[in-house]
């Protein structure tokens, strides 16, 4: 008796006693991981389909580059680098398409010009297709970005000088180069 008497005073104490909870989950971390490369989209053109559109070259009274010759902007919209990057412009002269051969005596055949990229730097890109070197035709970006680039021509001049007139030709042509590259 005294033993069934101990047994229940055991199984009274425990049954009083707190009872600590036993944890039963247990968890596992996982890793997740990525990367996103160092890349550029020039954007699309959103002004006048990318033409520069001069129309007539020249003063038709004098045969000489017109003076006041001009093409509104054109817009590189949604371009976008995702790191540090580089944008650079460059440029050939709008030379006669037809007429290759050499010009004649007082005439010349090509137009130089001046082609600027702004926005993506506090400096535009410049690249002058009369010069022999264009440092500024690069321009450097620190860190990522996205935005319009603006595109523009201007200073215009006859190559070899303003005392040459143009040779005829119904198709003068140059293009305008623009480029982001990433620098990671």
């Amino acid at each position: 008796m005294n033993r069934l008497k101990f047994f229940a005073a055991i199984v009274g104490v425990v049954i009083s006693a707190p009872v600590q909870a036993q944890s039963a989950s247990d968890s596992a971390d996982f890793a997740v991981v990525g990367n996103v490369p160092a890349i550029c989209v020039g954007g699309s053109v959103s002004e006048a389909g990318g033409i520069f559109d001069l129309g007539i070259l020249v003063d038709t009274t004098t045969g000489f580059l017109r003076s006041d010759l001009s093409a509104p902007s054109q817009v590189l919209a949604g371009s976008f680098c995702s790191s540090r990057s580089s944008i650079a412009v460059a440029a050939t002269p709008v030379v006669a398409q037809t007429f290759t051969a050499s010009a004649p005596t007082g005439f010349s055949r090509s137009v130089d010009f001046t082609a600027t990229a702004a926005g993506w730097t506090t400096t535009p890109a410049s690249f002058s297709t009369a010069s022999a070197s264009n440092p500024a035709a690069i321009q450097q970006r620190t860190t990522a970005f996205s935005g319009p680039i603006t595109v523009n021509i201007g200073d215009f001049a006859t190559t070899g000088g303003t005392g040459l007139r143009l040779v005829a030709d119904t198709s003068y042509r140059g293009t305008v180069t623009v480029t982001l590259t990433p620098e990671s």
